[in-house]
C-alpha cells in the first residue's frame, strides 16, 4: 500500500497561504492532497478564527483521507487546555467540527473527485493534535 501524503510543517507558511502542502504532482494523489490540506486549513480559520501550523493529509488505503492537524486551539481554548477543562474542550471542539461537516466532506469530494462516506473527527486535548478522518465510496471500475 502507497501511503502519500503532503504537508505544511512552518508556522509561517501556514500563516502566510493556508498551510498550502509543500508536495509535488508525482502522480500518487500528493497534488489532491495539497489542495485538500490548504482546504481543511481555511475551513479551521473561518471556524475558529485560526488555522493549525501544521497539516498533513494522508491516503490511509484505497478508500480513505486522512488529515492530521497541529497547533489549532485558539487563546481561549488553550487557556481551557491549563486548567485541565479537557472533556469541556472536547465537546467544545467537535460540536464545531460536525457542524461543519458538509464543508470538510464537499472540500475532500473536491479534492479527490470521490464522495465521502464517513466523517470522523477527533482531538488530542493534551497535545492539540487534530486528526479528521474521511472514509470515501469506494471507486467504480473505469
Amino acid at each position: 500500500m502507497n501511503a502519500s501524503y503532503a504537508s505544511t510543517d512552518s508556522p509561517e507558511q501556514a500563516s502566510k497561504d493556508g498551510a498550502a502542502a509543500q508536495a509535488g504532482n508525482d502522480g500518487s494523489g500528493n497534488h489532491a492532497l495539497a489542495a485538500l490540506s490548504k482546504e481543511i486549513v481555511r475551513i479551521y480559520k473561518e471556524q475558529f478564527g485560526r488555522g493549525p501550523t501544521k497539516v498533513r493529509s494522508h491516503y490511509a488505503g484505497p478508500d480513505t483521507v486522512m488529515c492530521l492537524l497541529e497547533n489549532t486551539f485558539t487563546p481561549a481554548e488553550k487557556n481551557l487546555q491549563g486548567m485541565g477543562e479537557h472533556q469541556r474542550l472536547r465537546e467544545m471542539r467537535m460540536f464545531f467540527q460536525y457542524a461543519s461537516a458538509g464543508e470538510f466532506t464537499e472540500a475532500v469530494k473536491t479534492a479527490t473527485g470521490r464522495r465521502v462516506r464517513s466523517f470522523i473527527s477527533g482531538i488530542d486535548t493534551n497535545s492539540d493534535i487534530a486528526c479528521e478522518v474521511f472514509v470515501l465510496e469506494p471507486q467504480t471500475p473505469s
